[in-house]
């Protein structure tokens, strides 16, 4: 009987060499291919449950954040609340500080206008005492003068001449004024500044300062003074302090800062001198 005929397959030309060959896939081999895929599917599950996992969580970790927004928050409310208070009571002190000035402007001009008022009543006054004293002084020298001696400490005379009765009513006006160093007028006076002051009234002008007063006219024993004659205390040349005698035994001077301008006794407060330049 004759053998059936197999077909016989032409092998490949690099067949007979080992390397060339393809390898037979074992039972062991697939067991293994099987294991890494269902490795890589378990590791695609275990990636995917991370990842929902983490996915759930995060709303845990906004609501831990919540706390700490919300003090944010408070803390900002406050700081806002600070500022709005502190603002309104800028406000109010501004406020309080405008109206205050608003009173002390209304009462300076308040102030001011009663001092005109009564620097009107000066000048009215003086003006009035000086018709007086020269009406007085015109029928003076129709006269023969009259000399009254008094003690040895002091002589009194009536005025002369109209001059000194105007002299005299200029320093009269000037009583109640304060006295201020340096001042020159109108309503405060030094000592040396009213004296200069009075007697420019009849054209007579004398140094500013009471040093030099005692220097000028001629001077006279306290013994002989006469209403118009200017009193000075301290050494001649360095008089500290001037006034004017009135008669009667006073004087008048601007004398310090608490009592302003007065009517004194000389007996009080003795003279060191006295000029007369009338």
């Amino acid at each position: 009987m004759k053998q059936p005929l197999v077909p016989v397959v032409p092998m490949s030309h690099t067949a007979h060499i080992r390397s060339h060959r393809k390898p037979r896939r074992t039972a062991t081999s697939t067991i293994a291919v099987r294991a890494g895929v269902a490795g890589g599917v378990l590791s695609t599950l275990a990636v995917a449950g991370a990842s929902s996992a983490a996915n759930a969580a995060e709303p845990v970790t906004q609501t831990l954040e919540l706390p700490t927004l919300t003090a944010d928050l408070a803390a900002q409310v406050a700081q806002s609340a600070d500022a709005t208070q502190q603002a309104a009571a800028n406000y109010q002190l501004r406020a309080e500080r405008d109206a205050a000035a608003a009173e002390a402007a209304k009462q300076a001009k308040a102030d001011l206008a009663e001092a005109k008022k009564k620097a009107e009543a000066r000048k009215k006054a003086a003006e009035e005492a000086r018709q007086a004293a020269a009406e007085r002084a015109a029928r003076d020298a129709e006269r023969p003068s009259l000399t009254t001696t008094a003690s040895a400490s002091a002589s009194v005379s009536a005025p002369s001449s109209g001059s000194v009765a105007t002299v005299l009513a200029f320093l009269q006006a000037q009583v109640g004024d304060a006295y201020v160093m340096g001042a020159t007028g109108p309503n405060a006076w030094d000592c040396s500044s009213l004296v200069q002051a009075a007697f420019k009234q009849v054209g007579v002008d004398l140094p500013r300062v009471s040093q030099d007063q005692s220097m000028v006219g001629t001077d006279i024993p306290l013994s002989q003074i006469q209403a118009g004659d200017i009193l000075y205390w301290g050494g001649k040349g360095s008089a500290y302090h001037v006034g004017v005698y009135i008669g009667n035994g006073q004087y008048l001077d601007a004398a310090n800062p608490s009592k302003g301008v007065v009517i004194q006794d000389l007996s009080g407060y003795p003279a060191s001198g006295a000029v007369r330049v009338l």
